[in-house]
């Protein structure tokens, strides 16, 4: 029964959807970090659900931060964030049929049934709240280290935004917006595809994409702790990712070497590359030049069409309506859940690589 990420750092979470409260922990932080709670609560309200096109359930997390932390700076000690639930309904669950698409038969075989079953229990994507809030923080250490990233929405159905071309002013816009966009005349289209699913009991998923500048080169390790590995292991751990890429990813399959290979070259006295092909990674260490990478997001598994399923007491198959409160598309919530995913992992990374103190040094 693990709940914990990371090495040099980590980073815990816990609660359930319907229960008392989710939040998570951090342990490995360098003292003397700034801890901006307006930030924490920008960061929350970009992954808040809002309109026609994501649940009703609302949440206002009005979050705590409990230890940790004393007169706005990190003191060296775990972090623990807590989340309050308050808006929820469980009345609209019961433990007696799985829902097809969701964890409830692999949790309920797991936990022996002992599980919370109300609104996915602690395999909800409410507990993301509790990564936005810890990815914050350290988005905002990242940041002041020169390491910026962001993620947009790249592919809804027929709709593509197109990848990144000027990652760093790119990651800059998109920092701020809750529907993220390369090109923001999108939006509608793709919240008319969403719209279009929910009126039909349905719901579609999507592709997102990541950037990062920034991050020095010689960061990872080769082997088993690649750069793509970490990230991968972490970026799996979200809810509804099912694929995920790195530079020109399957593309590349159709390439000759020649056309893969990002070669090299000195700009303003610096070493980079002319393509990125590899999206900043080679031998699973970065090179210095932007992370690229994309996540395939699935459907939304919560929808009111009739699926089959089974009744535990009695064994037999049924027919199943999901109930309750939900997004018809969470591939636009789940770019600021990417988010925060990336910004811990490179923060283990980098402490890995230089130790903790290195985040208090000038330069």
């Amino acid at each position: 029964m693990k709940n914990s990420f990371g090495n040099a750092f980590t980073v815990t979470l816990f609660g359930e959807s319907h229960g008392s409260a989710i939040g998570a922990v951090l342990d490995g932080l360098a003292p003397g970090l700034m801890v901006n709670e307006q930030s924490i609560a920008d960061k929350l309200a970009l992954r808040r659900p809002a309109g026609d096109t994501a649940t009703p359930r609302v949440e206002k997390d009005p979050f705590q931060i409990v230890s940790g932390v004393f007169e706005g700076k990190t003191t060296g000690t775990p972090l623990c964030i807590i989340i309050p639930n308050e808006n929820t309904k469980s009345g609209d669950y019961n433990r007696c049929a799985p829902r097809p698409g969701h964890a409830d038969y692999a949790a309920f075989v797991k936990y022996h049934g002992f599980e919370d079953y109300r609104g996915g229990g602690h395999f909800s994507g409410r507990i993301t709240a509790a990564l936005v809030a810890a990815g914050a923080i350290i988005t905002d250490v990242l940041s002041q280290k020169g390491v910026t990233l962001a993620t947009h929405v790249y592919r809804c159905n027929e709709h593509c935004d197109g990848h990144f071309n000027n990652p760093i002013q790119q990651i800059a816009a998109l920092q701020h917006m809750a529907f993220p966009l390369l090109h923001p005349e999108l939006e509608e289209p793709i919240k008319q595809v969403i719209r279009d699913a929910r009126a039909k009991g349905d719901s579609v998923g999507g592709v997102i994409e990541t950037a990062v500048c920034g991050m020095p080169a010689g960061v990872g390790e080769p082997w088993f702790d690649t750069v793509e590995g970490v990230l991968s292991h972490a970026l799996f751990s979200v809810p509804a990712i099912k694929g995920v890429e790195f530079g020109d990813g399957f593309a590349l399959c159709d390439m000759l070497g020649s056309q893969a290979n990002d070669a090299f070259a000195v700009e303003n006295g610096k070493i980079i590359t002319t393509t990125n092909h590899n999206g900043g990674i080679n031998g699973g260490i970065t090179n210095g030049m932007p992370l690229v990478f994309r996540c395939a997001v699935k459907p939304t598994p919560s929808i009111s069409k009739s699926q089959q399923s089974i009744d535990y007491a009695s064994g037999q198959e049924i027919e199943l309506s999901t109930k309750g409160r939900h997004d018809p598309a969470i591939f636009h919530r789940a770019c600021h859940v990417v988010n925060a995913v990336t910004a811990l992992t490179l923060y283990d990374l980098l402490c890995t690589r230089y130790g903790t103190d290195w985040f208090t040094k000038e330069g």
